[in-house]
């Protein structure tokens, strides 16, 4: 794979969201640690996932992130999750995302990442969360947690704010990414469903064949 020079790694916030959009899916790596999280990032993108997220609970993981950055190939955007403070929000920016994910509606991080020059992708779940988040300068608005609605509410809540950028994320299936995208989402965040056990030790080869069928989906949804 071509790894692009260290000084293109971070993009303006626009490029990032049409990179998103794009890809129609956002891997969310977590696990307990971060030290394989730059393998299962390679298999992904090989597989044509190229979003992905490293979330920020897992020990170690602003130093995989900083890793990858340094040698990912042309055309990853990578992002950093649950990034719940702005000084948290420095770090990862500093290491090379290029947006920050929260579960929540931090308006410090949004302003951090405003400044910074990176996307910010709030997490936020109500109406009313989801035009505050947008007021205060998100990008996009990652819908969390999204199963507890699903395709069905994001359609809801799309139709009265039809110019927020929803993200859904949270208990997504694979067999549901073409539905979200019908419904209206920008992408899909895709944790365990697409991830499992890899970042733990698991199976690489069934990582891929997962992500194939993820890639898959939201070229047919695309189709459509």
């Amino acid at each position: 794979m071509d790894v692009r020079a260290a000084s293109d790694w971070r993009r303006d916030p626009a490029s990032v969201m049409e990179a998103i959009a794009a890809a129609g899916i956002v891997a969310v790596l977590r696990a307990s640690d971060a030290g394989r999280f730059e393998r299962v990032a390679e298999v992904l993108v090989e597989a044509g996932v190229t979003c992905v997220e490293f979330t920020l609970t897992s020990r170690g993981a602003v130093e995989a992130l900083s890793r990858f950055a340094a040698r990912m190939p042309a055309g990853v955007t990578l992002g950093a999750g649950t990034v719940l403070e702005a000084e948290i929000a420095d770090a990862a920016i500093d290491a090379g995302a290029s947006y920050l994910v929260s579960p929540t509606v931090g308006l410090d991080v949004i302003e951090r990442a405003r400044r910074r020059g990176v996307a910010a992708l709030p997490g936020a779940f109500t109406p009313t969360e989801i035009l505050r988040a947008w007021r205060a300068g998100a990008d996009a608005v990652k819908l969390f947690p999204a199963s507890v609605g699903g395709p069905a509410y994001l359609r809801a809540v799309k139709a009265p704010l039809p110019e927020v950028p929803l993200v859904p994320t949270g208990g997504v299936g694979l067999e549901e990414i073409g539905r979200y995208l019908d419904a209206g989402a920008l992408a899909v965040g895709l944790g365990g469903p697409l991830v499992g056990d890899a970042g733990e030790g698991g199976d690489l080869g069934a990582l891929r064949r997962r992500a194939d069928a993820a890639v898959a989906q939201v070229r047919e949804a695309r189709a459509r």
